[in-house]
């Protein structure tokens, strides 16, 4: 474990916050936390926390003592000084000489202690900071000292490792409790320099920020060093088969199978994003032949319960070739995963004063052998986070196992973290969008309405994935969402292939296509050159083939319906002179349509399309308005709304429609037209 204290960078921080009226105890503090928090191995999304015991001038300009400590949910690894909320410390020490008290008054009594009501909640943990004498401390979740405690043996080995220069403190559940078993154990044993937290993690104090950040460095060091010691060999590996299929092609089967049903017959369904992550040290530990024991023994620390369940679902292998197969085994796993939580609730349940309600079944990690493992999410950042914690559990049981035998704490305390309300209000209860939990494929995306239309679907909570031929450009037109952008040729089956395989890799599936893609070829159709008709039909019809066929597979696997869109244009029903080219092409792609509603609506998926004109984007050139408003003796501005209603229709507004469609669940075969009224492009 590297020390990266930096007396130059701690005394930039000190200046650059004394700019902003913020003292050198707490610009000190932040800069450690920020140290802490950059190393995975010692921090991960929300968890640890620190503090730091200072005085600061109250509104009416008296001096109090403060305890400064890491508000709830704060990324240690990016904290500003607002994230370390501070509160008057003498009242929380008073409660120390209470019998009990209950979480919701230990959350009361520190919101009306802040000098500031609109700080954030003080960490879970303040009290432990509080009633402990040291001026910094720091809290890690670090995996070497994890290896370590997370054994049967697990106090004897720290004891091992760090004899005095530490105390020990069993597993409690954090809250009032543990503050004043810690506290106790501290004032038996008041020269230490941190304390071990059984299955829990690790804290170190310092009267600087310095003295507390090396103390940790070292003592995780220490256990690190421990851990290399008698290592036994790797995980002895299991029978795998040969061809193992890849992530692409079982991710929408598992994505599906994972999709808690709200309503069938609505087509209604929770969906989760997936993240992928393989490597062999991954390998390796899903490999093993005693995985089913290991893998599924409870967390790391408990912590990590409310982001990976207690266990994660280990399906079968999977083989190259055999989805079917490989589908119903999964299928089976999964149905096992939920008899098995819904037990797991039942049980813990009942012991409750106050009887809670269950959350979802459906698991946050898949262990995938031969493959790797995929973190779940109700977004794109949450499967990111299931994945960094699997991952860390990962390094956690391998290390424990290579000395010994991993072992979580019990499944009563894992139930009373995972349904403790502390928890649960880490993540958030803000209402989800629309389209939150949908994956968004729309291609031509370097286009004014491709571009528009990726945004319009990011607003609404989606995951976009955009697909363009100048992946760069798509990239530059729509950083502001952030996003996949992937290179695709959408003419080329194998480009379209691989770009789709892509999205399943990233997000774990398809839910809605947007085929926008497209150009215009003019030209009068008695004389245009057979060549020219070709390109067209290969942009303008067979890629939009060839996108749907690639997006109702995926749609068909993951079994939860889905929505596939096409940018037909009123040139399908309304031609122009000259446009034959692009207008012919775009008519069969408006048939397509209707084949596909017809084809795939036994399989929840609804086809529908857009009849736009006379848009200003990639297909409407500047130069192109230009030609044709001095050809009608108009303004430029008169031929854009040259339509019943007078308006110019703009990208925006053809995304709006897109995604207004997206949200329609017994809508399908129609065309929703976007043109400010052109009667004779209405369908009949």
């Amino acid at each position: 474990m590297k020390n990266c204290w930096s007396d130059r960078e701690a005394e930039a921080i000190v200046a650059r916050y004394a700019a902003r009226n913020v003292g050198r105890d707490l610009a000190l503090r932040v800069y450690t936390t920020r140290l802490l928090g950059s190393e995975p191995r010692l921090v991960l999304h929300g968890g640890g926390n620190t503090s730091v015991k200072t005085r600061l001038t109250d509104i009416l300009g008296d001096e109090l003592d403060v305890l400064c400590v890491k508000g709830s949910g704060w990324d240690m690894g990016k904290i500003e000084p607002e994230g370390l909320p501070a509160v008057r410390l003498d009242p929380l020490r008073r409660l120390i000489g209470l019998d009990a008290l209950t979480d919701e008054d230990m959350v009361n009594v520190q919101r009306c202690n802040l000098l500031d009501s609109t700080a954030p909640n003080p960490s879970v943990e303040t009290l432990l900071h509080a009633f402990l004498p040291h001026k910094f401390i720091d809290h890690t979740h670090a995996n070497a000292v994890l290896s370590l405690t997370d054994q049967p043996n697990g106090a004897e080995l720290c004891r091992e490792v760090y004899d005095t220069r530490v105390a020990f403190v069993p597993y409690i559940m954090p809250g009032f409790a543990l503050a004043k078993k810690a506290s106790e154990i501290q004032r038996a044993h008041p020269s230490v320099e941190g304390m071990v937290l059984l299955k829990h993690g690790i804290f170190s104090f310092g009267d600087t920020a310095k003295e507390a950040y090396d103390r940790m460095i070292a003592l995780v060091a220490l256990a690190e060093l421990r851990l290399a010691k008698g290592r036994r060999t790797g995980f002895v590996p299991a029978g795998l088969p040969t061809a193992p299929a890849t992530q692409a092609e079982i991710a929408p089967i598992l994505r599906g199978l994972v999709a808690s049903v709200e309503d069938r017959a609505e087509g209604l369904y929770r969906r989760q994003i997936m993240e992928f992550r393989t490597g062999a040290r991954i390998l390796a530990f899903v490999n093993g032949a005693d995985a089913a024991r290991y893998a599924q023994a409870g967390v790391a620390t408990p912590d990590h319960v409310i982001r990976t369940k207690p266990k994660p679902l280990f399906p079968p292998a999977p083989t190259a070739g055999e989805m079917t197969q490989f589908a119903a085994a999964a299928q089976a796993s999964v149905a096992a995963y939920i008899a098995d939580y819904r037990a797991y609730f039942e049980r813990n349940n009942r012991r409750q004063a106050t009887p809670k309600k269950p959350l979802d079944p459906m698991p946050r990690v898949i262990l995938v052998p031969g493959l790797g493992l995929f973190g779940l999410g109700k977004s794109a950042k949450d499967a990111r986070i299931a994945a960094d914690v699997a991952e860390a559990a990962i390094e956690v049981i391998t290390d424990a196992e290579s000395i010994g035998r991993f072992e979580s704490v019990s499944e009563a305390d894992l139930f009373d973290i995972e349904y403790w309300s502390l928890e649960q209000a880490k993540l958030g209860k803000d209402a989800e969008k629309p389209l939150a939990r949908h994956v968004a494929v729309i291609t031509g995306g370097a286009g004014g309405i491709g571009a528009a239309t990726a945004a319009a679907f990011a607003r609404e909570g989606a995951e976009v994935a955009i697909l363009d031929r100048d992946a760069d450009a798509a990239r530059e037109r729509n950083d502001a969402i952030g996003g996949l952008v992937v290179a695709c040729d959408v003419t080329d089956p194998a480009s379209v292939k691989a770009a789709f395989d892509r999205v399943c890799d990233t997000f774990g599936g398809v839910d809605i296509v947007v085929s926008n893609a497209g150009a215009a070829w003019t030209g009068r159709i008695g004389e245009v050159d057979d060549k020219v008709l070709r390109e067209s039909f290969e942009l303008n019809f067979f890629s939009h083939q060839t996108v749907a066929k690639n997006a109702v597979g995926i749609m068909r696997a993951q079994g939860t319906g889905g929505v596939l869109l096409f940018n037909v244009t009123k040139q399908a029903v309304n031609p122009g002179p000259d446009f034959g080219p692009y207008g012919l092409p775009k008519a069969a792609t408006l048939s397509l349509l209707r084949q596909y509603a017809v084809d795939y609506g036994r399989d929840g998926i609804c086809v529908n399309g857009i009849n736009a004109d006379r848009v200003r984007s990639g297909l409407l050139t500047d130069d192109m308005i230009k030609s044709r408003s001095t050809a009608r003796g108009l303004s430029e501005s008169d031929y854009m709304s040259g339509n019943l209603l007078g308006r110019e229709v703009k990208a925006k507004d053809v995304a709006q429609a897109f995604v207004a469609l997206a949200l329609q669940r017994k809508t399908t075969g129609a065309i929703l037209t976007v043109d400010g009224g052109n009667i004779a492009a209405a369908l009949r």
